[in-house]
């Protein structure tokens, strides 16, 4: 009888140990692959902390100091940099450039892009060719900035290029007096300031409107088709299914393009220093908050603390405005079910 218990005992805890044994092999199998896991992450969190941790670290330490020219030594001097920085009309005046030609490149990108997305992405219309259309209008988005930049610079030379030979042919050229004779001469394009900043505007737009419109596009394909037919059958027409079905369910995809798009707008720098003199010009009128904080930083004074300190001001003011943005137009409605729910 004892041998018979102890047998029936075994026989139970049979399968408790196979049970056991099982998982301990996948507890195993799971530690080896997640070891693997941290080799083939290690490559990255390496390159990322050597090339954006340090430098942002870095970048705020020097902010405090009052590391100038070529020394390699610094004091700490708190908040001196940043006090500067507060009443530095020439930062808030570039801040002020940049705002202006991001507001430029930035309506007609989100404007244009929308009327084609929706256009595109319209079943009813069954255009054809949509796949290379989009492939042709995101091509820009692959060029550089700086042969984009130094492309326009030579379409628009003086007194030879491209623009001022077509307006010759057209006997369109500019008009001044010089004792009391009439000289007509090529247009100095790059030192009119509206001409430089819709330049600047236009190239930014033609480059990302391509990248807008992708995203539109997928935004648009991600609400569901059920909605659009109940509204056909509804007695819905196009432009009342644009704005009460569409628009509304792209509010989320268009508040991620207007932040990234204000985040890529104050760090506009390519265009404007290679499309310029160099430090913003005609006026400063051209100067970004970036190109500014280059020039301070790197230019002949070589004011790298101040530049540091430049750096972290872009950086609170994009965090601000971005704050601001996400406030101001996200969904009340999600917002007040969120708290009833709650209650």
């Amino acid at each position: 009888m004892e041998t018979v218990a102890q047998s029936g005992v075994s026989a139970r805890q049979a399968p408790a140990q196979k049970k056991t044994f099982v998982q301990n092999r996948s507890i195993g199998h799971e530690a080896r692959t997640n070891r693997w896991g941290y080799v083939f992450v290690a490559p990255f969190l390496i390159a990322f902390a050597f090339f954006n941790l340090w430098p942002t670290i870095n970048t705020f330490v020097l902010s405090f100091t009052d590391l100038k020219g070529l020394r390699n030594d610094y004091n700490f001097t708190g908040f001196v940099n940043f006090s500067r920085l507060v009443n530095d009309p020439y930062f808030w005046g570039a801040l002020k450039n940049t705002f202006i030609i991001w507001g430029f490149n930035f309506v007609p990108q989100l404007g244009i892009a929308l009327v084609l997305a929706i256009w595109l992405s319209d079943a009813r219309l069954n255009l054809a060719g949509k796949g290379l259309f989009r492939a042709v209008v995101y091509m820009p988005n692959l060029l550089t900035m700086a042969s984009v930049a130094l492309l326009f610079r030579s379409l628009f030379g003086y007194p030879v290029g491209p623009a001022n030979q077509i307006l010759r042919l057209l006997d369109i050229q500019s008009v001044s007096i010089i004792d009391g004779v009439q000289v007509k001469e090529a247009f100095n394009f790059f030192r009119s300031v509206p001409f430089t900043r819709m330049l600047v505007a236009f190239i930014q737009w033609w480059m990302w409107y391509g990248h807008t419109l992708i995203m539109l596009m997928a935004g648009i394909t991600s609400i569901p088709v059920s909605l659009y037919e109940s509204a056909t059958v509804d007695g819905a027409n196009g432009r009342q299914t644009s704005w009460y079905i569409t628009l509304p369910l792209l509010r989320p995809m268009m508040l991620y393009i207007l932040v990234t798009s204000m985040i890529g707008g104050m760090q506009m720098f390519d265009i404007p220093f290679l499309l310029t003199d160099r430090f913003g010009g005609p006026d400063n009128k051209i100067r970004t908050t970036v190109l500014y904080q280059y020039n301070v930083a790197f230019g002949s004074a070589r004011d790298q603390s101040y530049g540091a300190a430049i750096s972290i001001g872009i950086f609170i003011v994009t965090i601000f405005l971005a704050m601001l943005i996400f406030f101001f137009l996200q969904d009340r409605s999600d917002l007040k079910k969120k708290k009833g729910g709650g209650a």
